[in-house]
C-alpha cells in the first residue's frame, strides 16, 4: 500500500469515528433509499432537535441572543441531523463534533457571565466547504494525494466567522479538484441530492446544498469559480450568492490551481432562507477583512437604497435573458422564466426588457483555456501521486475537453487578451442601453439537477465568472411532467445541447426544484441583493415550496 493510500485508509477511519461519536438514532433510516429523503430526518430526531434544526438563521440567532436556545443546544442539535444528512446522501467531508461542542460551550460560558452574545452570530453553526482551512485537518481539494497535509491554520474567513460567534461543526463535501457540477471524489465517494437521490445536488459545493436540503445547517460557505456555489443552490433549492471577486478573503483555502489568475474564484453564502445571504456578508465585510488582505476591495456591505419604486415613478429594469443560444433550457426552467416575468410585469415600478446573450459562444471558447491553461498537466501529475483515476466530468474540464490545450506564455496571453477584450466589450453592450438596464434575469442552469454523471455544461453561470458579475441563485417551483413534458421533436444545437436533450426526463425529475437566476454589473452586489429582495416579496417566491414536502 502506498503512503497516499495509507493516508486516505486513516482519513476514511477518522472520517466514521467522528460521525460515530454523535448519538443519534440511525435505525430509522430504510436501507433501501430511493426518490426523495428530505422527510426521513424527523423520523431520527426528537421534536427539539427538529425545531431546532428546521429554524431559519435569523430565528436561531434571536433566541441564542435572548438565552432561550443555548450554543450547545443548538450545536449538538444540527450535529444530530447532520449524520442523518450523512447517511442519506453522503455530504460529511468531516464531522467536527469536539472542536464544535467546546466552542459552544466557550460561547455559553461567555453568555452566562456577560448576559449578552460575543457577536451577531453568537451560537450559529455554519457548515463550511471542506477546502476551506480548518487548523489540524486535511486540505484534499478531491485529490487522493493530498490527503494527510493538514492545514497549519485557519482559514482567514473562519477566522471572521468564528470571531463573530459562529460554531463551525461540519465540512462538506467537494469533488475531485474541485471541478465539476457534481459532487464525487476518490476521497469520500459520491453525494446525492436529497430531493431525488438519482440526480446530482450539483458541485462544486455539493455537500453544502445536500446537507443544507436536509436541513443539516442553517447557513453555509461555498465557492464558486463557474457556478459551484450557483449550481448546487439551485439543484437544491436554495438562494445562492456568488459575490464579486476580491471581496470575501481567500487566504487559507486550497486548490490544486491556486496562483493562476486565469478566472479568479470567489468564495459567498449558501442557506435555506434568502435573508441569510445578506446576513453574512454584511458580519463577513464588517470585519474589513482587507486590512489583513492586501487583494480585497477595501469596500464594506453598503445597504442599498430601495431598488424597486412602488408607485412606478422611477422603473427598475430588468432585462431578460431567455437563452444563451448555445445549450436550450428545458421545459421547466423556461416555465419558471415565463412565470416569474408574467408576474414582474405586474409590478409598479418593474420594467421588463429583453437582453439577448452577447457572444456567448466566444466567451465559452475563453473560458475552456482559462480554466485549464496547462493543458491537464498539473491535474494529471496529482492523480498519479495518489495513484487514483480521473473521474469523467473532472476529467473534461481540466483535460479532455475540446477546447483545453496546453498554452505556452504568448498563447496565455493572447487568451487573457481576449478575456479582457470580451468583459470591455460585453459592458459596453450593457451601457448602450438607455436607460440603463438594472439586472439580468435569466436561467442558473440549462436543466434542473440532472440525472447524475451528465452535468457537463455550465454556461448560464460560468459567463458571469468571466465578467466577473455578482450573480444570486434562488429557487422558483418545481418540476410538473404534465406541465414540463419533454419535446416531441428538437433538432439539437450541438453535443452539449443533445446530450441535455437527451437526458431530460419530467417523470424521473418531477419535483425537482426549479431555480433561476439574477445578475448585476460588476462591484454591485448589494444591488443584486436587494433587488432579489424586492422582487422575491412583490410577487412572493419561491411559488411552491422548493425545500421540503
Amino acid at each position: 500500500m502506498t503512503q497516499a493510500q495509507d493516508n486516505l485508509a486513516s482519513f476514511q477511519a477518522r472520517r466514521l469515528e467522528a460521525l460515530s461519536k454523535v448519538d443519534v438514532d440511525l435505525s430509522r433510516v430504510p436501507d433501501d433509499l430511493s426518490g426523495n429523503v428530505t422527510d426521513i430526518p424527523r423520523r431520527c430526531l426528537s421534536s427539539a432537535d427538529i425545531a431546532i434544526t428546521e429554524s431559519s438563521a435569523q430565528s436561531l440567532l434571536s433566541s441564542l441572543a435572548q438565552g432561550t436556545l443555548t450554543a450547545t443546544e443548538v450545536t449538538k442539535a444540527f450535529l444530530r441531523r447532520a449524520v442523518v444528512a450523512q447517511k442519506l446522501v453522503n455530504c460529511v467531508h468531516e464531522l467536527l463534533p469536539e472542536r464544535a461542542l467546546a466552542r459552544a460551550k466557550e460561547l455559553d460560558e461567555y453568555f452566562a457571565k456577560h448576559k449578552k452574545p460575543v457577536g451577531p452570530l453568537h451560537g450559529l453553526p455554519i457548515s463550511v466547504k471542506a477546502h476551506m482551512g480548518v487548523k489540524g485537518c486535511d486540505t484534499s481539494s478531491g485529490f487522493v494525494a493530498w490527503v494527510g497535509r493538514p492545514s497549519p491554520d485557519d482559514a482567514e474567513l473562519l477566522k471572521i466567522l468564528i470571531t463573530a460567534g459562529a460554531v463551525e461543526y461540519v465540512r462538506t463535501t467537494e469533488p475531485q479538484g474541485l471541478l465539476m457540477l457534481e459532487t464525487k471524489s476518490n476521497v469520500t465517494g459520491e453525494t446525492l441530492n436529497p430531493h431525488n437521490i438519482a440526480l446530482t445536488p450539483g458541485g462544486s459545493s455539493g455537500g453544502e446544498a445536500a446537507l443544507q436540503a436536509l436541513y443539516g445547517s442553517p447557513l453555509g460557505v461555498g465557492t464558486d469559480m463557474g457556478g459551484s456555489i450557483r449550481s448546487p443552490a439551485a439543484n437544491c433549492g436554495l438562494y445562492g450568492f456568488k459575490p464579486t471577486t476580491h471581496r470575501i478573503p481567500l487566504t487559507g483555502w486550497t486548490a490544486y490551481n491556486i496562483g493562476v489568475e486565469t478566472i479568479w474564484g470567489t468564495a459567498g453564502p449558501i442557506s435555506p432562507t434568502f435573508e441569510s445571504i445578506a446576513l453574512l456578508m454584511k458580519v463577513i465585510l464588517d470585519a474589513e477583512p482587507w486590512r489583513k488582505s492586501p487583494s480585497l476591495h477595501q469596500v464594506p456591505w453598503r445597504e442599498q437604497a430601495r431598488c424597486i419604486d412602488p408607485k412606478g415613478e422611477k422603473k427598475f429594469r430588468v432585462g431578460v435573458m431567455w437563452d444563451d443560444g448555445i445549450v436550450k433550457p428545458l421545459p421547466p426552467v423556461t416555465r419558471a422564466l415565463q412565470e416569474v416575468v408574467t408576474k414582474l410585469k405586474s409590478v409598479p415600478g418593474v420594467e421588463i426588457v429583453e437582453w439577448k446573450p452577447y457572444r456567448h459562444d466566444e466567451a465559452m471558447e475563453i473560458l475552456s483555456g482559462l480554466y485549464s491553461p496547462d493543458g491537464g498537466k498539473s491535474f494529471e501529475a496529482l492523480l498519479a501521486e495518489g495513484g487514483e483515476p480521473s473521474l469523467l466530468l473532472a476529467d473534461w474540464v481540466a483535460k479532455s475537453g475540446p477546447s483545453v490545450k496546453a498554452h505556452d506564455l504568448p498563447a496565455l496571453w493572447n487568451l487573457l487578451k481576449q478575456r479582457e477584450a470580451y468583459k470591455f466589450d460585453y459592458l459596453t453592450e450593457w451601457n448602450k442601453l438607455e436607460p440603463d438596464m438594472d439586472v439580468i434575469l435569466c436561467p442558473a442552469h440549462a436543466n434542473v439537477a440532472p440525472v447524475l454523471s451528465t452535468s457537463r455544461y455550465w454556461g448560464y453561470t460560468s459567463i458571469w465568472n468571466i465578467l466577473d458579475y455578482p450573480a444570486i441563485v434562488f429557487p422558483v417551483t418545481r418540476v410538473n411532467p404534465r406541465l414540463d413534458p419533454k419535446p416531441s421533436e428538437y433538432t439539437p444545437r450541438n453535443d452539449d445541447d443533445a446530450l441535455y436533450q437527451a437526458n431530460y426526463d419530467p417523470v424521473i425529475q418531477a419535483s425537482a426544484p426549479v431555480s433561476l437566476q439574477l445578475v448585476g454589473k460588476k462591484m454591485q452586489d448589494e444591488l443584486v441583493v436587494q433587488a432579489m429582495k424586492e422582487i422575491k416579496e412583490a410577487i412572493s417566491l419561491p411559488f411552491v415550496n422548493c425545500l421540503n414536502g
